[in-house]
């Protein structure tokens, strides 16, 4: 797996996961949709510490800043 995943989109994903799983056990959101909410954060954390996201891969985006050739 190639690292598809910059720092900035991995603070935002855990940032965003953090606060899913707050409103979850906060009693903020319940139900099937606080179910919803921890796998997304779930899914939104391993992709953060693996760097790399599958739907990034499929379409071909990554946020990962280019590396400049020292072949200039």
């Amino acid at each position: 797996m190639k690292k598809n995943i910059g720092k900035t989109d991995k603070i935002i994903r855990i940032v965003l996961a953090v606060i899913l799983v707050a409103l979850y056990f906060t009693n903020i959101v319940t139900g099937t949709l606080g179910i919803i909410f921890l796998v997304a954060a779930g899914i939104a954390l391993v992709t953060a510490l693996i760097n790399f996201c599958g739907l990034y891969a499929i379409f071909g985006f990554s946020s990962c800043p280019l590396k400049k050739d020292k072949a200039e």
